[in-house]
């Protein structure tokens, strides 16, 4: 049977990966996708480069737009990264009529829908297994494995930098900053990390797995970001002292007035699966009403778990190359007609419980004044820590956890404790999530 031919744009890192893994596993892969797939045009800046690892068998070109033209190409792998020349690529790929992988989930946040509009005009498919979680087939798993379910909500540690220095901060109880730099030291962060420790990249996922997760449109804009850069040790400190541990999440959550899609901070109780999830390690959890809560963990990154990814995506395109698109899964796990433009909510009218600190005054009925704000607000208290004041000192903490509540309620009772005149300074506020 007739090869199948890819278009490999971008030979770095995962490129490089990619093109290792096909080589070694060649006939291991030929026999699941009942046909030879191979690389038969790179394209790259660095001609060189890319030709030294890719030999003389495969055409090197600094132009990918010739390669996403090329009659001979069945299938186009962008692994540029970026939001503008890649999408341009991905839609030049697709009028020519190619398949096109990709593990670039910024582009797909902003730009899938647009593009899974154009590769459904063109009857071609668009996979993208790597651009969430690395090597972990949480994408198969929520188009595919799940799909007898009524998926109600996602959370996961899905960006490696961000739960890399959550882990440093608590264990050795340094500050963010000494972590950060340790992490970039090790290779684990980037020159510019703003993309990780603001939670954007985490984001970039939590889009792409609500969408399928709920048959709903890619809507990145509509989502809630906070990072871990103003994250103080101290809270990490007394979140353990609590049971908990703080990781960044990304959520998203079926309510019926609409979905939650939010990336933050959060605490997550010890007990729980995804609170074990250590180092640059991913984790995703799924609760649905059939099977109940599953777990996807493994690695997020790196050259040959995302290479697994992208190569589990070439065949399963092989696999269906000359099927009806009709009987092809779709690319959001519901039929296109079937795409529900469901509202997501805005932060406000998330559902949580909190973790409070206050700095407070050391003298009697701070504490009453505080709990009867909160129920005021009808938010009840699950627990607390009252920090014994030291000898000559004035001040203390005091640290609660509240039971589930609307977050407009919560920021407006932290806004009448703050006016408090015993009170110092602002209240720091955490989300915790059951899970």
């Amino acid at each position: 049977m007739k090869p199948i031919n890819v278009g490999l744009l971008g030979i770095g890192t995962v490129g490089g990966g990619v093109f290792a893994v096909l080589e070694r596993n060649a006939d291991e892969i030929a026999r699941r996708a009942g046909r030879e797939i191979r690389i038969t045009a790179v394209a790259d800046k660095d001609i060189e480069r890319a030709r030294s690892l890719v030999g003389g068998a495969v055409k090197v070109t600094d132009d990918a737009l010739s390669v996403t033209r090329d009659p001979e190409i069945d299938i186009v792998v962008e692994l540029i990264g970026g939001y503008t020349v890649a999408k341009d690529l991905a839609l030049s790929a697709i009028e020519s009529g190619k398949h096109f992988v990709t593990a670039n989930k910024a582009l797909l946040a902003v730009h899938g829908n647009e593009i899974f509009a154009a590769a459904h005009r063109r009857d071609v498919m668009v996979a993208f297994e790597a651009a969430v979680a690395g090597g972990i087939p949480i994408i198969k798993a929520l188009r595919e494995g799940l799909s007898a379910n009524r998926i109600e909500w996602v959370a996961g540690i899905i960006n490696g930098t961000t739960n890399f220095i959550l882990s440093e901060m608590r264990d050795k109880g340094l500050s963010f900053d000494v972590v950060l730099k340790e992490a970039q030291r090790l290779g684990y962060a980037e020159a510019d990390p703003t993309f990780d420790i603001e939670g954007v990249d985490a984001a970039h996922k939590a889009t792409i797995m609500s969408a399928i997760a709920f048959g709903i449109p890619m809507q990145f804009d509509k989502a809630h970001i906070e990072g871990i850069s103003q994250l103080e040790s101290i809270d990490i400190t007394y979140a353990g002292q609590l049971g908990y541990r703080i990781k960044l999440l990304g959520i998203a959550r079926k309510r019926p007035e609409g979905i939650e899609l939010r990336v933050h901070p959060a605490l997550v109780h010890g007990s729980r699966l995804l609170a074990s999830v250590e180092g640059a390690m991913n984790a995703v959890l799924v609760q649905a009403d059939a099977v109940g809560a599953t777990l996807y963990y493994g690695k997020g990154a790196g050259a040959e778990p995302t290479a697994s990814a992208v190569i589990a995506d070439l065949v399963d395109i092989t696999r269906l190359h000359t099927a009806d698109p009709e009987h092809r899964v779709p690319h959001l796990a519901f039929q296109p007609d079937q795409v529900l433009d469901v509202p997501v909510l805005p932060i406000e009218e998330a559902v949580t419980s909190y973790y409070l600190r206050m700095r407070v005054l050391d003298k009697p009925g701070v504490l009453a004044d505080i709990t009867r704000i909160l129920a005021d607000s009808n938010i009840s208290i699950d627990a607390m820590i009252q920090r014994e004041a030291g000898e000559g000192e004035s001040q203390t903490d005091i640290i609660m956890l509240t039971h589930q509540t609307v977050e407009k309620n919560a920021v407006a009772a932290i806004a009448r404790i703050e006016a408090l005149d015993s009170v110092q300074g602002k209240v720091t506020r955490l989300r915790l999530e059951t899970l």
